[in-house]
C-alpha cells in the first residue's frame, strides 16, 4: 500500500502534511530537539483551525524526526477507522 501522507519540505524546521489528494492536514514541526505533529483542520469557509481536522486525536505527536515512513505508520491512514 503506497504511503497515505507526504511530506513536503516548508523550511528547516517545519514540514507540512498532506493527503493524496493535496489536502493539507497538519504540520511536523521542530520543538527544541523533537518534532511534533500539528494536526489542522479547516472550516467550511476556509478559515484554518489549528489542532482539527481528520487527525485531531494525534496533535502533538513527537517524532525524533521528519521521517515518511514513521509518519505513515504512526499518523496513517488518517481517514481509516472513522478519522
Amino acid at each position: 500500500m503506497p504511503p497515505t501522507l507526504t511530506l513536503r519540505a516548508v523550511n528547516a524546521g517545519v514540514y507540512s502534511l498532506h493527503l493524496p489528494d493535496g489536502a493539507h492536514v497538519g504540520n511536523l514541526k521542530r520543538v527544541g530537539a523533537v518534532w511534533k505533529f500539528k494536526a489542522v483542520g479547516y472550516d467550511a469557509s476556509g478559515a484554518v483551525e489549528p489542532g482539527g481536522g481528520p487527525l485531531t486525536e494525534l496533535h502533538n505527536t513527537v517524532f525524533a524526526q521528519p521521517d515518511a515512513a514513521e509518519v505513515n505508520v504512526r499518523l496513517g491512514p488518517p481517514l481509516a477507522g472513522g478519522r
